[in-house]
């Protein structure tokens, strides 16, 4: 949950990055790099040592990664911060969904009650929240397809992390992001360096770096060992409450009751998918 309110926040600090879109998530991969390297070393975890599946792997997440941070970033410049967090969540009922199929069997009956009640919070929030419509639909396209990339990132990080201790996986996997989105952005002719002043033009990148990459992605590849596909899926749909309060708080944007609810009914699939998963984990090939 502390992963995912670290994510949550993370268009905001992509709004006031003084450079281009694709480039702030290259500078907020960039940036990281050393502390996971740091991290991955006083765990006691290897840079090395991966296999020759470890490694393309890692490596193709790392690119579907960057991917999805280019689409979403490029979104949230075209789009309401709301929208951008709801549609780039989109992803979170195919990895549920991929839970199961999986685990091979159905939903348990508190399953499908936390299923019910999180899809039906963020269904409301959606309505609430979401305004499709000539001026936002190239932004909301873009938040939608970088909702299936992350999608597919998670699902070869867990088919990694079972050999791989999480911080060389999230590690290399930034590595790779870094490489491509430093492309992608010199492709577009963004400005990749900062057009202001030190320190008012940096603090954007190092908040997003430190908040969505080094604690947001640290704790939520941590947490792929420890639940089940499922419930990191339930966990996902958590972020769009938290942009409602963001824009309710920073952004002036309106919260009336029916968005409350959607809050809690959100929090209450979460609760009943903790207690019905239990320590089941998914072991990927």
């Amino acid at each position: 949950m502390l992963g995912n309110l670290a994510l949550a926040l993370g268009p905001w600090s992509v709004r006031l990055a003084d450079c281009g879109p694709v480039s702030s998530a290259f500078w907020r991969l960039a940036l990281a790099l050393p502390l996971l390297a740091l991290f991955a070393r006083r765990a006691g975890q290897p840079l090395g040592g991966l296999t020759r599946k470890g490694w393309l792997a890692v490596a193709a997440a790392g690119v579907l990664f960057a991917l999805d941070l280019a689409s979403w970033h490029l979104g949230i410049e075209r789009t309401r911060l709301g929208n951008a967090t709801l549609f780039g969540n989109s992803g979170s009922v195919i990895l549920m969904v991929w839970g199961l199929i999986a685990l091979h069997r159905r939903p348990r009956k508190g399953e499908w009650a936390a299923l019910a009640f999180a899809l039906g919070g963020a269904a409301i929030l959606l309505g609430r929240s979401v305004e499709i419509g000539t001026r936002t639909l190239t932004g909301d396209l873009f938040c939608i397809l970088a909702g299936f990339l992350y999608t597919f990132y998670i699902l070869l990080l867990q088919s990694a992390r079972v050999r791989t201790g999480h911080w060389t996986l999230l590690f290399h996997a930034t590595l790779a992001g870094t490489l491509v989105l430093l492309a992608i952005g010199i492709l577009r002719g963004e400005p990749v360096i900062p057009q202001g002043h030190w320190p008012h033009a940096w603090w954007p990148l190092v908040v997003l770096a430190l908040g969505s990459q080094v604690i947001g992605q640290g704790l939520v590849v941590y947490a792929l060992r420890h639940f089940s596909t499922l419930f990191i899926g339930l966990a996902l749909l958590s972020q769009p409450a938290v942009a409602v309060l963001v824009g309710w708080f920073v952004f002036h944007e309106s919260l009336v009751p029916i968005d409350l609810l959607g809050m809690v009914l959100v929090g209450a699939g979460l609760v009943l998918a903790r207690g019905s998963s239990g320590s089941e984990t998914v072991a990927a090939d």
